[in-house]
């Protein structure tokens, strides 16, 4: 080798090197300027996060009670607000639930989980650094799992700003404040892992997944980008051993504005209703249908007398709403919530291979929360106590349940812990068909079967996810 090329080799030796520490050098000056940002946005939105302390002074619910019918699975650990959930059937002491929130309004306007707050008889909320307040809640939205609450500190507080949802992406940065295994002020970040997830709670609410740690007591507190804005509002996890695996979900920040700014009005929801029963169409349906792609939903039933009698008919299938495109079941629900009560809507529709835009005056949805018929008591006259909350099956309402379109009976939406339903194994979301010999199809029918019936135990037949169940109920 001469001198020259020996020379050479070394100047290119010494400019890869040089290189490589000079990109190292970008590198951990890039990693420095990161941290420091994070720890700037950290110290920015932490005094905004709040914990949501629950107390409950009667027993504790079974943990399978506990479940409204518009939560997840149980392999979505919803429930994550509450501790120490003992077996099934456990018998417990008054309980304390402990969960996360955060100020939306200066005067004390505060957001969390509806299932953190759920069955609460006395709520507090203890501010970042340690006062403590009485909240009252001023409307919830299990359709959701939303709930605003309000305290009176006696001055301003500091506000989140809440983002745009939908501007977010897929892989940016984002980071969760909150109050996990009673941590205050705990903070973990990671990324957007996908957006417009479904996880079983309902046709009215949409999340982001994150892989950012989510654990019990991160419910209701805040999931930031990196400009201090909430994205969401964390409230599952998906966690085959109980504890965070990264896979985390949170209620839309735009959700959340939409919901907040209604509950601020009057304490509860108002959603648009449009009369029909809906479902996605299968690439063997399109055929059938003579459609070239699977976009669109199609009717399989309309409401008599309801918003749609009239103009849509079953059969057709609904590509747009008020211009927004219909692809899957679970777009036209929101759209549908967001319409106003009255107003008319142009609803666009395949009919025999015909497109055709109906106007369809929207009615309003009656909430199943709203309608809402208690025997959770002994009530007058009544000898017999089976423990329950009970509302009507809906259209809405079956498909977040997962039964049929021709079943009957009454929904269950809460069980009183220790009661001779909750006994027995009845949980939210259960649907009573029968009890005893009776079919129940209405409040009256149920109670009429309730005091009529004989045997005791009595024979209650329940629909539990499209699965039919006997179980043996104590109501004497």
């Amino acid at each position: 080798m001469t001198e020259t090329s020996t020379h050479q080799n070394w100047r290119r030796l010494s400019t890869l090197v040089g290189g490589t520490t000079l990109t190292g050098a970008l590198l951990l000056s890039g990693a420095a300027n990161a941290d420091a940002a994070l720890a700037d946005l950290v110290e920015q939105v932490g005094p905004t996060v709040v914990t949501i302390i629950a107390e409950n002074d009667a027993p504790a619910m079974m943990p399978t009670s506990k479940r409204h019918p518009n939560m997840p699975s149980q392999k979505f650990s919803q429930q994550f607000g509450f501790q120490g959930q003992g077996p099934q059937g456990a018998q417990r002491k008054p309980s304390t639930g402990l969960g996360s929130g955060f100020i939306l309004e200066q005067d004390g306007l505060i957001v969390t989980n509806f299932h953190v707050i759920d069955d609460a008889t006395e709520i507090t909320v203890r501010l970042s650094d340690g006062t403590e307040f009485d909240a009252e809640i001023i409307g919830t939205d299990p359709q959701t799992d939303l709930a605003l609450l309000s305290i009176d500190a006696g001055k301003d507080l500091p506000t989140v700003t809440l983002g745009d949802s939908d501007e977010i992406r897929v892989g940016e940065d984002v980071v969760a404040v909150g109050n996990p295994f009673g941590l205050g002020g705990t903070v973990t970040s990671g990324i957007v892992s996908a957006k417009n997830r479904s996880i079983g709670v309902g046709p009215y609410a949409d999340f982001l997944q994150t892989d950012a740690a989510i654990n019990k007591g991160n419910s209701g507190g805040p999931l930031f980008n990196m400009d201090g804005e909430v994205v969401g509002v964390n409230s599952a996890m998906f966690s085959p051993s109980g504890g965070s695996v990264g896979l985390g979900f949170a209620v839309t920040s735009n959700i959340v504005e939409l919901i907040t700014d209604d509950l601020r009005d009057d304490g509860q929801v108002d959603r648009g209703w449009l009369g029909v029963s809906i479902q996605n169409i299968s690439p063997d349906l399109a055929v059938a249908l003579g459609q070239e792609t699977s976009n669109g939903v199609l009717v399989s039933e309309v409401v008599k007398d309801g918003p749609s009698d009239g103009s849509i008919k079953v059969g057709d299938v609904i590509t747009a709403f008020d211009g927004n495109a219909v692809s899957q079941s679970r777009d036209l629900p929101k759209f549908v919530a967001a319409a106003q009560a009255g107003e008319v809507s142009k609803v666009s529709v395949i009919r025999n291979s015909e497109s055709l835009v109906l106007d369809v005056t929207i009615g309003q949805h009656e909430s199943a929360r709203a309608n809402v018929d208690d025997l959770t008591t002994k009530d007058g006259e009544a000898t017999k106590f089976l423990g329950v909350s009970v509302a009507p099956l809906t259209p809405e309402n079956r498909s977040a349940l997962g039964v049929d379109e021709t079943a009957t009976g009454m929904v269950i939406m809460s069980v009183v812990s220790d009661s001779p339903a909750a006994k027995a194994g009845i949980q939210s979301g259960d649907v009573i068909v029968k009890l005893g010999d009776k079919d129940v199809q209405t409040l009256q029918s149920l109670k009429d079967a309730l005091q009529n019936e004989k045997t005791d135990p009595a024979l209650v037949l329940i629909n539990r996810g499209g699965q039919s169940l006997f179980l043996a109920v104590e109501i004497a």
